[in-house]
Parts: C-alpha cells; sequence; structure tokens
C-alpha cells in the first residue's frame, strides 16, 4: 500500500507545480520576488511609492456555478471567476490589487485538467495586472466526486490612506452610474441550476429560443474584471463610493454604500437587462423583486459620484470602452435601496 493507491498521487501533484510556474511567470509584475514552489511567496512594496500605505485584502469562491462546469466539462474560464470575485471587491475600496493566491482542492490531480483551471486564474490576473505568486493544490479523493472540485482564492491591494474609497463621502444628490455585467457573473446559481435544469428541462447543450450560445455557455460566461476601468476613474475624480454587484443584487451591495437618512433611488429601465434573467424569470415563474435580491440583472458594477461630475465620468467611460449608464442616485430617506 502506498500513497497513490489510496487516492493521492504526489508526482502528479509535482507537475502541475511545473505548470503553474509558467502560468504565475505571465502574470508577474513589479514586486514580485522569486517565484511559485517555496513555503511563502513574498511581494515588496517600494517605500517611494506611497506615503500611508494600506492593505486591503479580499476573498472569495465561485459556489455552484462549478456544477455548470462539471456538467459542460469546460474549465478554462472558471479561475476568471475565482479571480474576478476577489479583486472587483479590493477594487471597490480605491485599491489597486497586487497579487492573487488561489486554493483548488479536488478528487483527483490530473494535469492537463488541472492546467486548465489554473490557466483561467492566470487570465484573470492578467486582466487586473495583478500577480499569481502562490496557491494549493489539494488532491482529497474522499472528499470530492469523480471529476469534482472547489476553487478559491484571496488578493491582497493597496491603496494610499487618504485615497480610500469606503462610502464616508456619499451625499444626497450623488449619481450612480453602472457598468454592465457579462452574465449572471458568479451568484444565483443554485436557483438558476435549478429553474434551467430541473423546471426547463434544459441541458448544457441545449439552445434556447433568441440565445446565439447553448445554455451551458450562456451560464459560465465568466465574470467581468473592471479593475482597470475603476482606477482609471479614481486617477481622475473623487468617487464617493462603489459596489461590486454581487450576492444580494443591488438591493444589498448598493445599500452598503449608504448612511443614515440616505436612500438610493434605482430606475429599473435605464438598462438593458440581459435575456438570460428574463429567461430565468419567466421559466421559474420568479417575482420580480427575488430577481434583484438573487441576481445583478445585468449590473456588474456602481460608481457613486457627485453630481457635478457625472457628464465627465461618462465620457470618461465611454473613452475606455465601457458602455455606461446612469441608474439613479442618492436621495434623503429611509436608509434603503428602491428599485422602480
Amino acid at each position: 500500500m502506498d500513497y497513490k493507491e489510496s487516492g493521492v498521487d504526489i508526482k502528479a501533484g509535482y507537475e502541475v507545480v511545473d505548470r503553474v510556474k509558467k502560468l504565475a511567470a505571465s502574470t508577474k509584475i513589479k514586486g514580485v520576488l522569486g517565484g511559485i514552489g517555496h513555503f511563502g511567496a513574498f511581494f515588496e512594496i517600494s517605500k517611494n511609492d506611497y506615503k500611508e500605505p494600506v492593505l486591503v485584502s479580499g476573498t472569495d469562491g465561485v459556489g455552484t456555478k462549478l456544477k455548470i462546469a462539471f456538467m459542460a466539462d469546460k474549465h478554462d474560464t472558471i479561475g476568471i471567476d475565482a479571480v474576478a470575485m476577489s479583486v472587483n471587491d479590493v477594487v471597490c475600496c480605491g485599491a489597486k490589487p497586487l497579487f492573487f493566491l488561489d486554493y483548488l482542492a479536488l478528487n483527483k490531480v490530473v494535469p492537463d485538467a488541472v492546467e486548465q483551471i489554473l490557466s483561467g486564474i492566470a487570465e484573470g490576473c492578467r486582466q487586473s495586472d495583478c500577480a499569481l505568486i502562490g496557491g494549493e493544490t489539494a488532491e482529497m479523493s474522499d472528499l470530492y466526486g469523480k471529476n469534482e472540485y472547489d476553487i478559491a482564492g484571496f488578493c491582497v491591494g493597496i491603496v494610499e490612506k487618504s485615497k480610500i474609497v469606503d462610502g464616508s463621502r456619499v451625499s444626497k444628490g450623488d449619481r450612480l452610474i453602472a457598468l454592465p455585467s457579462s452574465g449572471l457573473h458568479s451568484n444565483g446559481f443554485s436557483l438558476a441550476r435549478k429553474v434551467v435544469f430541473e423546471m426547463a428541462g434544459y441541458n448544457v447543450e441545449s439552445r434556447a429560443e433568441g440565445f446565439e450560445k447553448s445554455i451551458g455557455d450562456e451560464l459560465l460566461v465568466p465574470t467581468r474584471i473592471y479593475v482597470k476601468t475603476a482606477l482609471e476613474i479614481f486617477k481622475s475624480f473623487d468617487v464617493s463610493a462603489v459596489a461590486h454587484i454581487t450576492g444580494g443584487g443591488l438591493p444589498e451591495n448598493v445599500g452598503r454604500l449608504l448612511k443614515d437618512g440616505l436612500c438610493a433611488r434605482i430606475d429599473a429601465s435605464s438598462w438593458p437587462v440581459p435575456r438570460i434573467f428574463n429567461l430565468i424569470e419567466e421559466k421559474g415563474e420568479i417575482k420580480r423583486e427575488e430577481m434583484y435580491n438573487v441576481f445583478n440583472m445585468g449590473v456588474g458594477m456602481v460608481f457613486a459620484v457627485r453630481e457635478t461630475d457625472e457628464k465627465a465620468v461618462l465620457e470618461k467611460l465611454h473613452s475606455l470602452g465601457e458602455k455606461p449608464f446612469v441608474i439613479g442616485s442618492i436621495e434623503q430617506g429611509e436608509k434603503k435601496v428602491i428599485i422602480k
């Protein structure tokens, strides 16, 4: 009896480490010291770049979106989701993501399959100018079913203390400018899967009316990464607050920006809701209020900016290739988000 016979292939793990070294190298940025493989990962912060540096961290996973990847046997984008969920949170605080570490636990280490997953992580890091500097791959055949895995990670970013964006500057009259999502992103999949596969009877290869992609591909569209756009906006404008629209949708996440005595009024007709949300709502006979409480409904990130900056912010976003829309404003009232 040896370790491999008990379910853990050490040599396959070593091969994965060798492969991830190449992927990590493609994400290297200023500050990275050394490479993958030591007991810890190193990142240097130059004392010349910041007067009062503040580290900002975020961690998250992908949730049951993984079930879709298993069903479709498609694993090259799920890593983008894992990175996006953390870096988008970090940039909401005004911070530039510096580095990312992943944790991948799976039934069996198959180097080619693991490389697909990790290639997505590297792509997410490149999209956010964030270095992949370490991680862990754990083979646990007793815990995960055949071909199953879980993935999570965390990001550390940095911001000048005087430039932290924490919502403390939100005030009456601020305008809410949104950036579109690419789809469901990485939230609401327990409900989405039940509706799409159980109630509607689709499978991952089904092509629903009006859709160019299969249902599987539509659901697996990776979470948009907003880091580069957000950092450009921070350079030019005094942003009151930023919300990453994840679990809890607009009510929960825009609600985080509010102080006592302020409410957010959102006009639901001010942006186009992607077809996938309409399909879920119709096939599941889900109330509209529930849809907004579970899904992003086509809004991935929201900036609260001064009314006097609205036009300039929109122009800047358009110049960056974005398609923003003004979805509402901050008003005096009971602390809540009103969507009508």
